[in-house]
């Protein structure tokens, strides 16, 4: 591409594409390693690997490509009171039995650290780490920096994107209000924090000295063209790499997306207990409207048996379907085409725009 950007020089990248982390198994290390292979920086979601996932996930990518890759983590949240869990167990017991499940039991934390997962993600191999939720405390930060690794956050606000550049980030992700997944608000009210990206980026890059990456709602060129209008550095995408022949998607969850419209996503907590973005289904409709959901993370860990279950059976009425507004762009495809087809569309849409 004959665009080139200082984020794009810093990380040895071909094309100013961003493979978003995607934890719970949408990405893969075949994903991931395709595209850098084609020029991007591919990732991997570890928020809910084992420290041995971790580096098993990323042998794997390193075993398929030599180029750079990151990985990325949900920073650890201050602890919330669980309370009563039962009228939550109430509410999706009836879809555990739908689904041949025994009644759901009380949510268990996972058994391992933020601390293990990320003293994995030190060793494996990465060149950069970003995170998600929050900014982690400073002595995690510092021994990342100590490694020389490219630190990046995600911010869904001016102040958020400051906050982690006085934290140390090399590069901040501007999460706009139209990205699929978890909403990465740590400072202030989730309502406030729902800007769209062509509202969030260009504030954002006049508020940083930092490059910023825009996230939210591109699917294609014209969406990479137009965030580096705005001043990013790079374009994340998630849900256009969903559709491709290495997610990790079943076919139902790709067939979702492949079906709905662009009206019929909405932010829920209904599945991990913080607000998401996500294509609606009756898992979501009923458990909203049943009112009793538990904080982040025991929500997520109260539905992940009936998730999981439901993955296995093809339901997806059960999944949660993470996907951004732009779903209605998504293409079947292999990696490595729709790479092909980003960087010709973005070439053609500066191409018109100079002419």
């Amino acid at each position: 591409m004959t665009i080139r950007t200082p984020l794009m020089e810093q990380l040895k990248l071909a094309h100013p594409i961003i493979q978003a982390p995607m934890a719970g198994g949408s990405d893969t290390p075949e994903l991931a390693a395709a595209v850098c292979n084609a020029g991007g920086m591919g990732f991997l979601g570890a928020a809910y690997l084992t420290p041995r996932q971790i580096g098993e996930a990323a042998a794997a990518v390193r075993a398929r490509t030599n180029r750079p890759f990151g990985i990325n983590l949900f920073s650890p949240l201050s602890a919330v009171p669980t309370g009563d869990t039962g009228p939550a167990m109430v509410v999706v017991a009836h879809f555990y039995a739908e689904l041949g499940l025994a009644p759901p039991d009380p949510p268990v934390s996972s058994g391992y650290s933020f601390t293990d997962q990320l003293a994995a993600i030190l060793d494996s191999g990465a060149v950069v780490v970003s995170f998600h939720l929050a900014i982690p405390p400073a002595h995690d930060l510092a021994v990342i920096k100590s490694r020389g690794l490219f630190l990046m956050g995600s911010a869904t606000t001016v102040e958020e994107a400051r906050q982690w550049e006085a934290a140390g980030a090399d590069a901040v992700v501007a999460q706009g209000s139209e990205a699929g997944g978890h909403r990465g608000t740590f400072a202030g009210s989730f309502e406030a924090a729902m800007i769209g990206t062509m509202a969030l980026v260009p504030q954002m890059v006049d508020a940083v000295s930092v490059p910023v990456v825009a996230a939210g709602g591109i699917m294609d060129g014209r969406g990479i063209a137009a965030a580096l209008a705005l001043g990013a550095q790079a374009a994340q995408m998630g849900t256009a790499f969903l559709t491709c022949a290495e997610s990790g998607l079943i076919e139902a969850y790709r067939q979702a997306i492949l079906n709905a419209a662009p009206h019929e996503t909405a932010i829920t907590r209904a599945f991990s207990g913080r607000p998401a973005r996500g294509i609606v289904n009756r898992f979501m409709t009923e458990v909203e409207a049943g009112g009793a959901i538990l904080p982040f993370p025991q929500q997520n860990a109260l539905t992940r048996p009936l998730r999981t279950a439901a993955a296995k059976q093809g339901r997806a009425e059960f999944l949660s379907l993470w996907a951004g507004q732009g779903l209605g762009l998504a293409r079947r495809q292999s990696t490595e085409e729709l790479m092909v087809r980003l960087v010709r569309e973005t070439e053609d849409a500066i191409g018109r725009l100079a002419r």
